[in-house]
């Protein structure tokens, strides 16, 4: 998988306003931490995440998405009739039918002449989007889409609060709902079009691997209960490392295709979980955590929207500059495993 003419035209993030700090979800799970005799700040012990931020509630993904797909339009030179195709790949979406990039596509103001759909795939959907977008440039079968993904991450929150407050659950049984309990929301979106639209500097994605591992796709699964709750169960441990043996794989894949090996390499932003899933996988792979740029400390696990979002807050930041080499690694539940190589 690998592009010559792909190039990520500009790149926006939308954040929400309202911040939880993990010291607030603890107080609310107050009356279970002293049943259980927990100690009090061991969420951001074990995770390294400080807070995390929530839509207001009732936001629609779509609304999320949409956010974040109005902010990279009014960063890119490209105007909005040039999109030729338009990409929700969010966890989240507004329902089962239609697509929910078709409330977004409209929200955002894009014409009627744009391919609408949504790319689903846990935590990798926005790579996945990108590199489908990509392949469909590169063909010459479009100049030009935007790839955006809205995650709502609140009903997650609340409806694990309400299931760990019931008072029936003991310490081995809240285990598989502790990861929730990292989540937050955010949204990203990227211009992505042929080299030949870009005035000037040119963001390349070169290219990269995918690798998939569906044995453990049990070890992490969510569903909706209702309209407005949504329920997920993790076998943390297993799946911490069963991902990092998939990315152990992947990476030996990715620097084969690509020629990128660790010193070659600028700066690393991968899927945002936790400290604990950075020290493992950095420490596995033989990777430089000098070069790791993380934001989950203060935004947690947003889903599809915590990689490119931290990639955009890295650009924004200055601490990935024009020329540098990024390497994008994204694991996802299923388990799935994508890292892209990417020219800034």
């Amino acid at each position: 998988m690998l592009f010559k003419n792909v190039c990520i035209e500009s790149l926006a993030v939308a954040l929400p306003d309202e911040t939880w700090t993990s010291a607030d979800i603890e107080e609310r799970l107050r009356p279970v931490y002293e049943r259980l005799r927990l100690p009090f700040g061991r969420l951001e012990l074990m995770t390294g995440i400080k807070s995390r931020r929530f839509w207001p509630a009732g936001t629609r993904p779509s609304e999320a998405s949409a956010a974040a797909g109005r902010a990279v339009l009014a960063r890119s030179c490209l105007r909005a009739d040039q999109v030729q195709l338009f990409i929700h790949s969010a966890v989240s979406r507004d329902m089962l039918e239609p697509a929910t990039a078709s409330f977004a596509h409209r929200l955002i103001g894009l014409p009627p002449g744009v391919q609408v759909l949504d790319v689903s795939n846990a935590c990798l959907g926005f790579l996945n989007a990108l590199t489908l977008a990509g392949g469909l440039i590169e063909s010459g079968q479009i100049g030009c889409a935007l790839v955006a993904t809205g995650e709502s991450g609140r009903p997650l929150v609340e409806n694990t609060l309400k299931t760990l407050l019931d008072g029936t659950l003991d310490r081995d049984e809240i285990k598989p709902y502790f990861a929730n309990l990292t989540i937050g929301s955010g949204a990203a979106a990227a211009v992505v079009c042929h080299r030949s639209l870009v005035p000037g500097h040119a963001h390349r994605l070169v290219g990269g691997v995918a690798r998939a591992a569906t044995e453990h796709s049990e070890l992490c699964q969510g569903d909706a209960e209702s309209s407005d709750a949504f329920a997920m169960r993790t076998d943390s441990e297993r799946l911490l490392l069963s991902g990092v043996e998939l990315a152990g794989a992947t990476w030996r894949e990715f620097q084969a295709a690509t020629g990128w090996t660790m010193d070659r390499i600028d700066r690393i932003v991968g899927h945002q979980v936790g400290s604990a899933h950075r020290r493992k996988l950095y420490g596995a792979l033989g990777l430089d955590m000098a070069k790791d740029f993380s934001t989950f400390e203060s935004l947690g696990n947003m889903g599809s929207a915590s990689l490119p979002a931290t990639l955009a807050v890295a650009v924004d930041s200055g601490a990935v500059r024009d020329g540098d080499r990024v390497a994008l690694f994204g694991i996802g539940s299923g388990l799935n495993c994508m890292m892209l190589a990417l020219e800034w």
